[in-house]
C-alpha cells in the first residue's frame, strides 16, 4: 500500500504528475527532501502570486498578523513519511484564505487522525516506481480532503482558480529534481 493511500485515503481533489529520471530511488528521494522549489524563479513567482492578496491587505493595514509570517513554500509542509521509495507531506489548514490557514502537524499520524469541520487536508505524495531503460519513475500526487460540505464548497473555486498554477508547479519541480540527480 502506497504512503498516499495509507495517510489519505479519501479525497475530493487530486492531481498526479510524472517524469522518468536516469537515477536511482534513494538519490531522487533525496533530491526531493533538500528540495527548495523557490529556487525555481517560475515557481517562486506563481507563489508570490498567491500571496499578493494576503500582502496587499498588509499594505493597506486591513491586517498586522501576516508581518512575521514565512514565505509559503516546501518549508510550509510537515514530512509525514518517508520510506525507501516514497516521500508524503502534508498540510492542513483552510488553504482558500489569504493566509492559508494553516494548522500545526505533527506527523503523519496526526495528519491521517485530523478531523475538524472546515479544515482541509493536503498530502503532497511522491513515489518511485521502475521504468524503462534502468530509469525510475518520479510520480507526484497532490490530494485534498474536504471533510464536509462547507469546506468543500470555500474549496472548490480555489482549487480551480489554483490547479493550472499548481500543475505547473508540480512539472517544475520533477524537471527540478531530474536535473539535480541526472
Amino acid at each position: 500500500m502506497s504512503i498516499a493511500a495509507r495517510l489519505l485515503p479519501e479525497y475530493q481533489f487530486s492531481e498526479r504528475h510524472q517524469l522518468d529520471i536516469g537515477a536511482t530511488p534513494g538519490a531522487i528521494l533525496e533530491a526531493v527532501v533538500t528540495l527548495d522549489a523557490e529556487d525555481d524563479p517560475l515557481i517562486r513567482r506563481c507563489l508570490q502570486l498567491r500571496e499578493a492578496p494576503a500582502r496587499l491587505a498588509l499594505k493597506l493595514g486591513l491586517r498586522n498578523d501576516l508581518q512575521n509570517t514565512p514565505r509559503f513554500g516546501m518549508h510550509s509542509f510537515s514530512l509525514l513519511a518517508r520510506d525507501a521509495d516514497q516521500a508524503a507531506y502534508g498540510l492542513i489548514g483552510r488553504f482558500w484564505r489569504s493566509d492559508f490557514g494553516l494548522l500545526p502537524c505533527t506527523d503523519g499520524e496526526a495528519f491521517r487522525t485530523f478531523r475538524e469541520p472546515g479544515v482541509a487536508r493536503l498530502l503532497l505524495s511522491f513515489r518511485c516506481e521502475p521504468a524503462s531503460s534502468g530509469h525510475t519513475r518520479l510520480i507526484t500526487e497532490t490530494r485534498v480532503h474536504c471533510p464536509d460540505r462547507a469546506s468543500r464548497l470555500a474549496f472548490t473555486p480555489y482549487w480551480l482558480a489554483i490547479r493550472p498554477a499548481s500543475g505547473l508547479i508540480r512539472r517544475r519541480m520533477l524537471n527540478g529534481i531530474r536535473a539535480r540527480v541526472e
